[in-house]
């Protein structure tokens, strides 16, 4: 990507970060990322059966840990906006026929015509102004079956005044002001605005990252 759409966002990348995004992040985490990441996978649940939408979902890294649990007849579809992505997503699924990606943006309205038993988002909302997350809430309630779960694989909820000076140091020197903003919001509020509920949440790298779980409203008959 040759500028940002959002000057101080974190996650839009450069063409060298989205061609070696997987072993950035090794290397950035100290090798905890693939850990922590096969963990949240597995809390997922995913049935054989289920149809995924992964947004922002990059090389496809997480994809592959899902795809392990579906049948032939489930499917993941990746979206991000990333040709870099693009290619190496295609490159690692390109035998794997329950395996498409689509490249499109995730804060703007978009119409798959379909939903979705699961939505993941990892590590993306965070870097997007406030008011950008909520047009990506609005793709992800238009997007979920009723009775479907989405994921925010991502940063935790806490006081960055009370993080350890050492954590606090490294949180505000690696990451952009967004999400900073981020993790002092009341999450589970957001979410129940679109409809979302029944929240289960795991912690992370000393409670500092959160897979925090939603499950869509079903309508009342």
């Amino acid at each position: 990507m040759s500028h940002k759409i959002y000057p101080e966002s974190g996650v839009e990348l450069t063409p060298f970060l989205a061609k070696n995004y997987d072993t950035v992040l090794n290397a950035a985490s100290f090798g905890l990322y693939s850990g922590f990441i096969k963990k949240s996978i597995r809390q997922m649940s995913i049935k054989p059966v289920d149809h995924i939408l992964d947004l922002g979902c990059g090389t496809g890294r997480n994809a592959a840990l899902m795809a392990t649990d579906l049948s032939e007849e489930g499917e993941i579809t990746g979206m991000d906006l990333s040709g870099d992505m693009e290619k190496q997503f295609n490159r690692k699924f390109r035998n794997d026929p329950r395996m498409r990606f689509i490249r499109q943006r995730a804060d703007v309205p978009f119409d798959l015509n379909e939903q979705f038993d699961k939505i993941l988002i990892s590590f993306v909302i965070h870097g997007f102004p406030h008011e950008v997350r909520l047009k990506v809430l609005e793709n992800v309630a238009r997007h979920l079956k009723p009775g479907g779960e989405f994921f925010i694989l991502d940063f935790a909820e806490f006081k960055m005044n009370e993080m350890p000076a050492f954590h606090r140091f490294v949180f505000k020197t690696i990451e952009c002001p967004y999400a900073f903003d981020f993790v002092e919001r009341d999450w589970k509020q957001i979410l129940s605005n679109y409809s979302l509920d029944d929240f289960e949440e795991s912690l992370y790298m000393k409670k500092y990252v959160r897979l925090l779980k939603a499950v869509k409203k079903k309508k009342k008959r």
